[in-house]
């Protein structure tokens, strides 16, 4: 391995638990433990545990806060309560993507942006950028002093719950709390939100508390079916869910309304940086729209296979793999609009092979929230 990777505080650990490390993004992270179906399947039936610690974090306060936060997202985080997270592309004045983050709403002039790993130099940045235009504002990344664990599941909840006082059980979909303690252990934030598809909650805490809080998380979950989970699954859970990943389906040249995002932005909230770009594709037409694809014949839709129509390329696949809950081969691409609609037949060059697939609505997999 790569001794120049960077490493997070669950790095040993990892190994205790047998974890095939692997380069992710310039990061040391385990892709699997026992294997990727098998703890695909139990984040689907039970709980599965991740280290999410590689995300950067980037805090943004004073009085010009939410000013600068309007300016660089599409979504309008101005409705948002403290205590809500909010997803929302982050666009360059070309209406591509810079990365795709969350923003905690924890004050008026309190913001929290998680980043994605590769992205955390050039989106602090960014902000760092956008917010001279901005008096009184302040950009900080706090990447360094932050870990964050994921669990994520149907148990995650009752997991968790019995480990802390704070009413996690109350807490909705895409809200958070701030200083709760779990397993002994102090996290200055704990969220609902997640990428898999499953109900699940985000902790974070200090570094040097990572490792004991993940061993309690462990024990704990022991007898529910807990188990550690890596990138494999996770991404092919979110997969199945429907969830873009930046790099694959979002870069730097896709905009939020060829990706299918764009009840992510908010037209009536005033200005933000690429708003006039994205009006013009709104406006003209956009050149390509994000499909889910299904395979008809066999073989699997890796990222960057050419989609065809009447034997030319028309498209391209950003995703693909087996999806163990479905127990078929799928994935995600972009096409022209015309060839968008659920029900085309389309082809996915595989090995010079024009394999048969379908176009259908994204996402792939919902999960059952009768609890």
């Amino acid at each position: 391995m790569n001794d120049q990777l960077k490493r997070t505080p669950l790095f040993d650990v990892h190994r205790k638990y047998g974890g095939r490390i692997i380069d992710y993004a310039g990061w040391a992270l385990p892709v699997q433990f026992t294997g990727i179906i098998e703890e695909h399947r139990a984040v689907r039936a039970t709980a599965g545990l991740f280290d999410v610690s590689d995300m950067g974090e980037v805090e943004i306060t004073g009085p010009g806060a939410l000013a600068l936060v309007q300016q660089a997202v599409t979504a309008d985080v101005g409705r948002a309560r403290s205590g809500r997270v909010v997803y929302s592309p982050m666009c360059n004045h070309r209406g591509g993507v810079v990365d795709d983050i969350l923003i905690y709403v924890l004050g008026a002039e309190r913001y929290l942006a998680v980043v994605n790993a590769a992205n955390i130099e050039k989106d602090f940045n960014w902000l760092q950028e956008l917010a001279r235009g901005h008096s009184g504002v302040r950009v900080e990344n706090r990447s360094d002093a932050v870990a964050q664990l994921a669990i994520q599941g149907p148990l995650a909840g009752p997991i968790l719950y019995g480990l802390t006082r704070a009413s996690l059980k109350e807490l909705g979909y895409y809200r958070a709390l701030e200083n709760v303690e779990v397993a002994g252990t102090s996290c200055f934030l704990v969220s609902r939100t997640g990428y898999t598809g499953e109900d699940g909650f985000e902790l974070y805490c200090r570094p040097e508390d990572a490792a004991a809080l993940w061993e309690e998380l462990m024990a704990a979950g022991q007898e529910e079916g807990l188990v550690p989970a890596g990138l494999g699954c996770r991404d092919t859970l979110r997969l199945e869910a429907g969830m873009p990943l930046y790099g694959q389906e979002l870069d730097d040249e896709r905009t939020p309304l060829e990706a299918g995002l764009d009840r992510f932005v908010a037209w009536d909230k005033g200005a933000f940086v690429g708003r006039e770009a994205l009006q013009r594709q709104q406006a003209g037409g956009r050149r390509l729209a994000l499909v889910g694809l299904e395979m008809v014949d066999r073989g699997v839709p890796r990222t960057g296979y050419p989609v065809l129509a009447g034997g030319e390329q028309v498209g391209y696949v950003t995703s693909g793999s087996y999806a163990p809950s479905l127990d078929r081969h799928i994935g995600m691409a972009y096409v022209p609009p015309t060839w968008a609609r659920a029900g085309n037949e389309l082809g996915v060059s595989i090995r010079q092979r024009a394999a048969m697939a379908k176009t259908v609505k994204l996402p792939f997999y919902r999960r059952n929230k009768e609890e």
